[in-house]
């Protein structure tokens, strides 16, 4: 797993994604799901070329299903970004990078 990217459960989403001054993405993910696995070193190499402007989390749904049922995510991948502690986009399913690029971009305006 990529430096830039953290590893978060219930105890620490509120601290880590929604006190964050940054807009966050984050990947909501399970060990079994193979679209996870494609998307995975996607949101790997936008976490390093958008390290400075965002930050990123991952949050493995079958560690964490009150903070997924909470956000509706009802199947995985899903990929939501929060912007001042709120859901701003989401993108739901495999997507190709360019399309994570384009939420990214919007998020960021």
């Amino acid at each position: 797993m990529a430096g830039n990217i953290k590893n978060i459960g219930e105890q620490d989403f509120k601290a880590t994604v929604l006190d964050s001054q940054k807009p966050v993405l984050v990947d909501f993910w399970a060990v079994w799901c193979g679209p996870c696995r494609m998307v995975a070193p996607i949101v790997e190499e936008l976490s390093e070329e958008y390290k400075d402007r965002m930050d990123f989390a991952k949050v493995n749904v079958d560690e964490a299903p009150k903070i997924a049922s909470s956000y509706n995510v009802m199947s995985i991948p899903t990929i939501i970004l929060f912007k001042g502690g709120k859901p701003f986009e989401q993108v739901v399913g495999y997507r190709p990078k360019k399309d994570i690029q384009k939420v990214i971009e919007k998020t960021l305006r």
